[in-house]
């Protein structure tokens, strides 16, 4: 690595690298100079469109993180393709349906879980002894700027992510004394993705939009690479001496 570099040589494994937030983490990561493994599960020609418009070395992979040697493929792959993984960032998920807690379908919360918990937990745990061969690395997760005030109707996406906040404190906890850090960003409403597809689905009538507005301090949507800059920050080293901690990206929402 070079006195100038950002990240060591090797790549950020991004999952979720499909979506709209993840696509453009990916390439804000690239532009500050780390190479890419990009990830998806459904989704290969967006991902191959992005690896394109990438200037850094970039590799594409599927990968199901509910399947446990799925995992175990995707971190052979990486590690033969780039030498190294020293960051993982979660940008995965399914698309969120948006239900009052007390009409949520009981089979839709176990996948929430399934993919998003229990999904990326696999991942970490895969992961750490390699991280710890190489001298550290870092963990950057999406979170939900809900933690911090609760959207109505959004249970699928805040109570997973919180799930993941409260263990991946205990990985910061556990894993320092091997150079891995992990830190998450909340992510408020952001201008792409996921935020399209329900809007197109009528899922946020025009006076819930009102309404979100007025919570929000910078009164406009995020856009997506602002979600990367964040990203990149937590997983360069100058976050080195940053773990367990959150970046709260949300225009100030809930203020």
């Amino acid at each position: 690595m070079s006195d100038n570099a950002l990240f060591p040589k090797g790549a950020a494994l991004v999952l979720g690298a499909s979506g709209g937030i993840g696509g453009k983490v990916a390439e804000v990561l690239a532009r500050d100079g780390s190479d890419l493994a990009l990830v998806y599960n459904r989704k290969p020609d967006a991902v191959a469109r992005i690896a394109a418009a990438c200037p850094s070395r970039t590799s594409t992979h599927a990968c199901d993180v509910t399947d446990a040697q799925a995992i175990t493929r995707l971190i052979d792959d990486a590690v033969a393709e780039h030498g190294r993984i020293h960051s993982l960032i979660w940008a995965a998920g399914p698309l969120v349906e948006q239900h009052f807690l007390s009409e949520t379908p009981i089979e839709a919360w176990r996948r929430a879980f399934e993919v998003e918990v229990h999904g990326l937990f696999a991942l970490v745990s895969a992961l750490l002894p390699h991280m710890r061969d190489q001298g550290g690395g870092s963990i950057v997760h999406l979170g939900s700027a809900g933690h911090l005030r609760w959207p109505d109707r959004d249970g699928l996406s805040v109570a997973p992510k919180a799930a993941n906040e409260s263990w991946l404190k205990g990985i910061a906890r556990e894993e320092g004394r091997h150079g891995i850090r992990a830190n998450s960003v909340l992510v408020g409403v952001i201008d792409a993705g996921m935020f399209h597809e329900l809007m197109a689905k009528g899922a946020f009538p025009p006076n819930w939009v009102e309404e979100t507005l007025r919570m929000l301090s910078v009164k406009r949507w995020g856009q997506p690479e602002e979600i990367g800059y964040a990203v990149s920050y937590l997983a360069s080293s100058r976050a080195a001496y940053v773990t367990g901690q959150q970046i709260n990206v949300s225009g100030g929402f809930g203020l």
